[in-house]
């Protein structure tokens, strides 16, 4: 006879799937380890597939079990609605799950902040903040993302918008070097300065070389990092310029990181940051209450635009 399913399998899928280790879903689920053993074999049987693989030394997911996750945590976090405060007024008494995509250049930023908020307004809520593996909106369709927040092109129909606010970049230097003394960064110290890029996709070319370039200058790219963050540790070796949007090069001088941030010599296109959703949860109440933490969360940052959400 086939095995079944049912939620508390599906919570040792879940645990799994986001560990990759019998041992560390053990741990969060408060089971024993050949308890989950157990579990992970009756979920082979019932899915008739592997789940997870032995790679080396770690186990990895089967294609099946990659396609299956974000499902699964959908109705997870489906039933936990049923059961937990169903008219959706009182957040302390959830027991849920947010998963969030958020930009490099915020979550060393907005992260912290939108945790202490969660953790004190909603104890049980669990934040987990999704990489940025892709930016498209599929995530936010199959309920593997329930918010993004960053900076994308023109949404599809289907998904929902709200800005928060507009950043724009500025040029990173070691503090005790000599452009983080200079009073103010000139067009010359730009080209005759080695420069680190910061993309994920690796791209070395960018706004800051299109306007030089309109003024007949050029600059040198020593190095491509995949992170902001990457960028801005290189930045504190001496004379090495890198541009961080200014909220993130700000955050980091008022955490003491030894960095000061010159603005550009002319003007670069401004990065308009965005929340996105998925519109089936345009009306939910525990995603609308979400989305109004992350607008205090980003409060104290920076005062929002004067624009409404489009959905």
């Amino acid at each position: 006879m086939a095995e079944q399913l049912d939620l508390n399998l599906l919570r040792v899928f879940d645990a799994l799937m986001d560990t990759g280790s019998v041992s560390a879903a053990a741990e969060r689920l408060h089971l024993s380890g050949p308890a989950t053993s157990r579990a992970l074999g009756r979920l082979r049987r019932a899915m008739n597939d592997q789940i997870l693989v032995r790679a080396g030394r770690g186990l990895v997911p089967t294609p099946f079990a990659l396609r299956s996750a974000a499902k699964v945590k959908a109705l997870l976090n489906d039933a936990a609605a049923l059961r937990s405060d169903p008219t959706g007024n009182d957040p302390r008494s959830w027991q849920r799950t947010f998963t969030i995509r958020i930009n490099d250049a915020l979550v060393p930023v907005l992260a912290p902040r939108l945790t202490r908020l969660i953790a004190d307004r909603a104890p049980g809520v669990r934040l987990r903040f999704a990489p940025e593996a892709s930016e498209g909106a599929d995530p936010l369709r199959d309920g593997s993302l329930d918010l993004d927040v960053g900076v994308a092109d023109p949404p599809p129909p289907d998904v929902c918008t709200e800005p928060l606010f507009t950043d724009h970049f500025v040029a990173v230097v070691a503090a005790d070097s000599d452009l983080g003394r200079a009073p103010h960064l000139t067009i010359d110290d730009l080209c005759a300065h080695p420069h680190i890029s910061a993309s994920r996709r690796g791209l070395a070319h960018g706004p800051l070389d299109e306007a030089l370039r309109r003024i007949g200058r050029t600059r040198t790219v020593s190095a491509v990092v995949p992170s902001y963050a990457v960028a801005a540790l290189i930045a504190l070796e001496d004379d090495v310029i890198c541009l961080l949007p200014q909220v993130l090069a700000q955050h980091l001088v008022q955490r003491r990181i030894p960095l000061r941030w010159h603005e550009v010599p002319f003007p670069l296109p401004a990065a308009e940051v965005e929340a996105r959703w998925h519109r089936r949860l345009n009306d939910d109440p525990a995603a609308r209450w979400l989305r109004a933490q992350l607008k205090t969360a980003v409060q104290p940052l920076i005062t929002p635009p004067d624009r409404t959400e489009n959905c």
